[in-house]
């Protein structure tokens, strides 16, 4: 985010980094991501950690409500944790505190999390992976994937937490918006593409209905493993970071991230390193789904972003941006 949260102050986030034995830091702000706030932090002794607030009123895919959202959150930060903990090395997991906490508490809104300063290079979102990236990367998953699901890891449904606001604004029934320079054009152009919308939305259900089933099905997955979640490494391997969308669900919600071309299609050649690693066959139609999921699940959040109080910021109008395109491809298809 390039919008500073108006409500955390620096002296707010050096106190909190108490809990992990951290002082005497200087503080830098990152305008990385979208949705939550990171900065550097350096200490006199030159030792450097990574901070990532999260807006526990924007986390709904955490849960509905900043108590729900906070209670999903250090589930998924107990789980990297966990497989951090139990050798897994591509994980770069957040901090515990003091007293064994991955994450803390600002206020009702925010929650601070701190990771470990790695120096190295980090991807970028939309990002194209080169045939021998994309391979190092399906055999990280497969890694992943193959390893016993910790106790604190979730269970992920594959439905939309943003679903029934979406659904209000396409029948014209939501009246829930607040002011906002973008609410306006937003109601009007979801409106305008309702039909096209809804048949997406018809296309999710069925897609849904087809989803693998049974022991086994279920595995740890990141969630977001595209180049911006990635650390290159000077061996040329990768680390993952950014797990608070992890939890249990099927292997294609993250596959797609890794194999979608640019073209549209996915990468034969890329997915049949995973099989080969992993010994599972990918879905298609899982893959198919999830990448619908994604869109879907991008305008559910633009929708929030705009029906909630806003100003004119670097922020809002990338999402304006982002909301166009995101609709655009839902209904008009192309990727």
């Amino acid at each position: 985010m390039h919008d500073l949260p108006a409500d955390v102050s620096e002296a707010e986030l050096r106190e909190a980094l108490l809990k992990w034995g951290v002082r005497s830091v200087s503080l830098a702000y990152a305008p990385v991501g979208f949705g939550d706030y990171h900065w550097s932090a350096r200490d006199d002794e030159g030792r450097r950690w990574f901070l990532t607030v999260a807006d526990l009123a924007n986390k709904p895919y955490c849960g509905e409500g900043t108590t729900a959202a906070h209670a999903g959150l250090l589930a998924a930060m107990d789980t990297a944790g966990a497989l951090s903990a139990a050798g897994l090395d591509p994980v770069l997991a957040p901090l515990p505190t003091l007293d064994g906490a991955r994450l803390h508490r600002l206020g009702e809104r925010y929650a601070l999390s701190v990771q470990p300063w790695v120096d190295a290079p980090s991807g970028a979102f939309g990002q194209r992976l080169t045939a021998r990236e994309r391979a190092d990367v399906m055999r990280v998953l497969a890694s992943l994937h193959r390893s016993a699901p910790p106790a604190p890891a979730p269970v992920l449904p594959p439905g939309l937490p943003g679903r029934r606001r979406l659904e209000a604004v396409l029948r014209g029934a939501d009246d829930g918006w607040a002011d906002g320079p973008f609410a306006g054009p937003a109601r009007e152009l979801l409106q305008e593409r309702a039909a096209g919308l809804r048949d997406r939305l018809e296309e999710f259900d069925r897609r849904v209905a087809a989803l693998p089933t049974g022991a086994g099905a279920l595995v740890v997955t990141h969630g977001e493993p595209h180049p911006g979640n990635l650390l290159w490494g000077p061996d040329g391997g990768f680390r993952l970071v950014d797990w608070d969308t992890c939890g249990l669900a099927v292997p294609e919600r993250d596959l797609w991230h890794v194999a979608l071309r640019e073209d549209g299609g996915f990468d034969a050649e890329a997915l049949s390193v995973w099989a080969e690693e992993s010994g599972r066959t990918p879905d298609p139609s899982a893959l198919e789904f999830y990448r619908l999921r994604w869109d879907l699940d991008d305008l559910c959040a633009f929708l929030d972003v705009f029906r909630a109080p806003h100003g004119r910021s670097a922020d809002t109008e990338a999402s304006w941006g982002w909301l166009r395109e995101t609709v655009a491809r839902l209904v008009d298809g192309g990727r």
